[in-house]
Order: C-alpha cells, then sequence, then structure tokens
C-alpha cells in the first residue's frame, strides 16, 4: 500500500479546530429545517387563529374602502390613514410574525446554540479572486449543492402540481360562488397546498442536516501534520516536556537532599537505602520522613548528613520498610513507631554524651 500524502486531510478534526472554526463562526446547520419546522408552526397558528385574521382582514378593507374622505385630503393625509391601516393590519398577522420570529430564534438555538462572532464578518479577500472563485463555481462541492437544489425543487414541485391537480375542479367551482364563500374557499385551498408543501419541506430535512453535518466535518479534517502541530502546541513537545521533567526531578531531590541537614537522623541499608526522619516536638505527633533514596540518591543523602553532622543509623528492616511504605512528607506510621523510638532514643543518647554512632 502506498503512503498517503502529507498534504491529504485524512483526519477528523481536534475539538481545539472545532473550537476555533466556531468562534470564527464557521458552524453547520440546515437552512431547510428551520424553514419547514417554521412554516409548521406558522401553519399550526394559522389553525388556530385563521378565521379570525381573515375576519379582520375583511373589516379592515371594508374600513379602508367605505371610511369618509376629510374634505381637505392632501398627501399628508393619505400618507397618515395609510399608515393607520398599515399599523392594524400589522396588528392583525401579529401572532403569524410573533410565530415566525420565535420559531426561527428557536430553531437556530436548538442547531448551533447560542452564539455571537464577529469573525465572521470580516472581509475575505480571498473571495473575491477570480481563480478561487472559479474553482468554487466548477468544484464537487458546488455540484453536489447543485444536485440537492434540483431534487428538492422537483419534490416540491411534484407535490405542488399533485395538490394543483386534486383541487382543479374546485377552481372552476368558484366563479359562480358569493364573493365571501369564494374568499374563504380559496384561501382554505392554498393554505392546503402550502400545508403539503410544509410537510414536503419537512420530509427533505433531515437528509440536508445529514449533508450539511458531513460537509462542515469534511471541511475541518485535518492532516496528519496539522494533528501532530496541534498536539505540540496544546501538550507540548514530548522532548521537551520530558527535559523539563528532567529538571524538575533533580530539583525536587536538590530540595529533598538539602532537608536532611534538619534531620535527627538517617537510617540506612546501609548501602542501597537511606530514609532521613526529623522530629520536632510540638510540632509534629509523629516523627516525618524529610528524605528517602535508593542506590546513588542514597550515598547523597548520607554524605549531606556526614556534613551537617546528622547521626546515621543503620537498619536493614527498618530502612527498608520506611523507603518502601512512606513517602516524603509522610509520618511514621504506627506500626514502626517502637522501632523508629528506639532508633530516635538512641542518637539521642548520643548527642548527650557527645559521641557518634
Amino acid at each position: 500500500m502506498s503512503p498517503q500524502p502529507s498534504g491529504e486531510k485524512t483526519e477528523k478534526a481536534t475539538p481545539r479546530r472545532k473550537r476555533e472554526a466556531r468562534e470564527k463562526g464557521q458552524i453547520f446547520k440546515s437552512v431547510e429545517v428551520n424553514t419547514a419546522l417554521s412554516m409548521l408552526v406558522m401553519f399550526g397558528v394559522l389553525a388556530l387563529f385563521g378565521r379570525t385574521i381573515v375576519e379582520n382582514i375583511k373589516k379592515l378593507m371594508h374600513y379602508f374602502f367605505t371610511m369618509q374622505a376629510p374634505d381637505e385630503f392632501g398627501i399628508s393625509a393619505a400618507v397618515a390613514t395609510f399608515g393607520d391601516v398599515v399599523w392594524m393590519f400589522m396588528g392583525i398577522i401579529a401572532p403569524l410574525l410573533v410565530a415566525a420570529f420565535v420559531a426561527g430564534v428557536v430553531f437556530n438555538l436548538v442547531q448551533v446554540g447560542f452564539m455571537f462572532s464577529t469573525k465572521a464578518l470580516a472581509p475575505k479577500f480571498d473571495r473575491i479572486s477570480p481563480i478561487s472563485g472559479f474553482k468554487r463555481v466548477f468544484s464537487k462541492r458546488t455540484l453536489l449543492d447543485l444536485v440537492k437544489a434540483i431534487i428538492k425543487i422537483t419534490i416540491l414541485a411534484v407535490v405542488a402540481y399533485n395538490a394543483y391537480q386534486q383541487h382543479m375542479e374546485e377552481f372552476t367551482a368558484l366563479m359562480g360562488q358569493d364573493v365571501n364563500m369564494a374568499t374563504a374557499s380559496f384561501v382554505e385551498i392554498i393554505l392546503s397546498v402550502a400545508f403539503n408543501l410544509a410537510i414536503a419541506f419537512a420530509l427533505f430535512a433531515p437528509f440536508d442536516y445529514m449533508y450539511q453535518r458531513w460537509k462542515y466535518n469534511k471541511d475541518l479534517m485535518m492532516t496528519k501534520q496539522e494533528v501532530k502541530d496541534e498536539y505540540k502546541l496544546t501538550e507540548g513537545n514530548p522532548q521537551i516536556k520530558g527535559r523539563i521533567a528532567q529538571k524538575q526531578r533533580q530539583m525536587s531531590r536538590m530540595r529533598m537532599v538539602q532537608a536532611v541537614k534538619d534531620a535527627d537522623v538517617v537510617i540506612t541499608n546501609p548501602t542501597h537505602y537511606a530514609v532521613a526522619l526529623e522530629y520536632k516536638e510540638g510540632k509534629n505527633t509523629a516523627p516525618v520522613i524529610v528524605a528517602k533514596g535508593k542506590d546513588f540518591l542514597a550515598q547523597k543523602i548520607k554524605e549531606k548528613a556526614r556534613e551537617a553532622s546528622v547521626e546515621i543509623v543503620e537498619n536493614k528492616p527498618l530502612a527498608q520498610s520506611l523507603y518502601f511504605f512512606c513517602e516524603v512528607g509522610d509520618e511514621v506510621p504506627e506500626d514502626m513507631y517502637k522501632a523508629v523510638a528506639e532508633v530516635l532514643a538512641y542518637v539521642y543518647r548520643m548527642k548527650k554524651k557527645g559521641g557518634r554512632a
């Protein structure tokens, strides 16, 4: 199998890449989902308030065409009258407007959540490049969008034509009816056709949503090198991190070795292990391990103890137990109290005599 080109985007977008894309306003959402659901909500509102809205519009039209004109009817009076009628009309269709606005906001929030980004408004000069524009026009993505649009238009055209065929005879029958009855029947037919179109939109919307999601993930895919570079930025270069960790261990050992000068005793194996204990009456409830080490570090601890005149006592079982079961900063466990107390008592006796162990 031949190796993939280094510049080929084969890796899924990392969480950091997706977060940065969102900050730039690059999100995926389906306009078809918003349109379909908003239309269904609006038709639901029409089902509840449709008759009231139609009756109020009739009353408004009757008022407008039968109102008495003032004696001095000029442009200003006409503008004022027309403005009043427009406001009255807006009040009548307010339920539809509010439903459309709320539905648009809610369905946008459901898809993308709350987001505000000014980066999406920044000008992109590569968009005005003829070469990049030519590539976009004749790209695979544009072809897919064209196919999607053709499928959508075809579905809607078929639905609309079938609805028209079903109601064709009713349209001709409207010509002999009373104006009020004909208007009501005509509105009912139009709403029925529009409702069928909304259902067609709703059936098409999930496929558009999946397509938009696929396109979004495809656009954010990364090369292997980009993934490696991002890992270095977020987690740090492994070699540098290893050197930092090594330096930290060295500094920790140096501090630990320096703490030996304040210890009361160093218990040894004698060559492989060394543990330094400190006990301050009134401060500690039990002796505390201030340093411990094995092999080379054990030798360093003993060297520091000799420099600071700290007693070194050989006790193989106790040294090994303290080394394996205790950490630096821990107090001596209760089951080792007796053995440690005997060592400290020996050390204190030697200090009183002014001798060395």
